[in-house]
């Protein structure tokens, strides 16, 4: 399977199959329809778990707290609040699905870089953990409803330390040139610092930064931890301000291909540690309580989906292209920053005879989910595996065509359970109005 690789309890069976958390995946297709999300409750265990260990070994008093917005659900909020995780929400929406699954709300960081007064009255009212303010506007909005509730709201400011992460322009959040949060290079982080210290309503307990998400390595995390030291220690000297919390953020990417190389949990764990104790003591300075917000690197790998190929279709001396089921309103990230995936043919993975094909949606667009990818020769009615689609997929799927949206399973020891119901036609048109005079 040189175009694929397995990942979390995935394994294939004797009868040439994909299983997945026990569970056939051609049986899952053919029981629950295709597109199918299908997302491993013991590989998001697990990673939870690695991040938990990894952070309270080497970052004593730390916190983990998963980003949402990579994968929400009800089902899932429950999870990671049973796993002991903290949740980081940047919308009404993610908001409201956190709190109705019983999310604590003392361990919700809301984030955005546009939140309404309406969004703020919601977490003030929830009573959130956090509130990530992202603009001079918003310090002055939180200040006044919380004064007018005779109340004051915990916050971190957000900070961009102009670091270049080497990853798709789209997923680049901590450069200069951004629409998130305070600039230190351009001295709006320190003025910002200034004008929070002076609200009376507002509890500033720290600053949080986010560089960018998929980085295959630590560099960039490393020099985002030598600027804010830098601009902590000013802070100090200027403003007698010390951070008692510091949230790096996420980012950390996931293998979506063969040769994509994530630093392991622990070891990326390890160099933060190690650079956040470098950085502030050669300043002199008291380290902060860490916060890590990973996303993609808990549910990315735990999600695989499945597609029941339709046309296959030969463009001579150019290429074949496989026609699936889903594409563009499942999957937006190849058409949004070029994405790339691995696959493999669920009902022929020990097949070793393969062919090059590229794998295309059946949306009226070029809609191209996989490019050049070789597997073993495919037929109607086979069913492809799309693998480390458990981020950013479900959270980004649409409508588009009028394509109803797939049903997401949780699968684990063998059994398998709907979280996501397919939505139905009925469903496309349930908001639909039509005006009296076209009746």
């Amino acid at each position: 399977m040189p175009a694929s690789f397995l990942v979390g309890t995935q394994r294939i069976t004797d009868r040439g199959r994909l299983e997945i958390g026990g569970c056939d995946a051609v049986e899952l297709a053919a029981h629950f329809g295709t597109p199918l999300y299908v997302m491993d409750e013991q590989e998001i265990r697990n990673k939870c778990r690695a991040y938990k260990q990894a952070v309270e070994t080497l970052i004593p008093g730390g916190k983990v707290v998963y980003a949402a917005k990579a994968f929400q659900t009800l089902a899932i909020c429950r999870l990671v609040a049973d796993e002991g995780l903290s949740l980081d929400i940047a919308s009404p929406g993610e908001l409201y699905t956190a709190l109705q699954a019983g999310f604590p709300a003392e361990r919700i960081i809301h984030h955005g870089n546009y939140k309404s007064r309406e969004e703020l009255t919601m977490s003030l009212d929830a009573g959130v953990g956090r509130i990530v303010v992202d603009s001079e506007i918003e310090l002055d909005t939180l200040n006044e409803l919380a004064a007018a509730r005779g109340s004051s709201a915990d916050i971190l400011l957000r900070l961009t330390p102009a670091v270049d992460p080497h990853t798709h322009e789209f997923i680049q959040t901590g450069k200069v040139d951004t629409k998130f949060g305070f600039g230190i290079a351009t001295g709006q982080a320190a003025h910002a610092l200034k004008k929070a210290l002076a609200l009376p309503q507002l509890n500033l307990c720290g600053v949080h930064s986010h560089i960018g998400s998929q980085l295959l390595d630590t560099d960039s995390f490393e020099l985002a931890v030598e600027l804010l030291a830098e601009f902590l220690k000013s802070a100090k000297d200027e403003l007698n301000f010390e951070s008692a919390e510091w949230n790096l953020g996420g980012g950390l990417g996931i293998r979506y291909v063969r040769d994509h190389r994530p630093p392991k949990i622990d070891a990326f764990v390890g160099k933060l540690a190690s650079a956040i104790r470098e950085q502030f003591g050669a300043r002199g300075l008291a380290t902060p309580r860490i916060l890590l917000e990973p996303g993609r690197s808990i549910v990315g790998e735990a999600g695989v989906t499945l597609y029941t190929v339709g046309v296959v279709k030969h463009v001579p001396g150019v290429r074949k292209y496989v026609s699936v089921d889903g594409g563009l309103s499942d999957n937006p990230r190849p058409a949004l920053y070029d994405a790339k995936y691995s696959a493999l043919v669920a009902n022929k993975s020990n097949v070793t005879e393969l062919e090059r094909v590229t794998i295309s949606g059946k949306h009226c667009e070029t809609d191209t989910l996989i490019e050049n990818i070789d597997l073993p020769p495919l037929e109607p009615d086979d069913i492809l595996a799309v693998q480390c689609t458990g981020a950013y997929n479900y959270s980004m799927a649409s409508n588009y065509n009028r394509f109803t949206r797939p049903a997401v399973v949780l699968v684990n020891a063998g059994q398998a359970e709907v979280i996501v119901r397919r939505e139905t036609l009925d469903d496309l048109i349930s908001h639909d109005e039509v005006p009296a005079r076209l009746q």
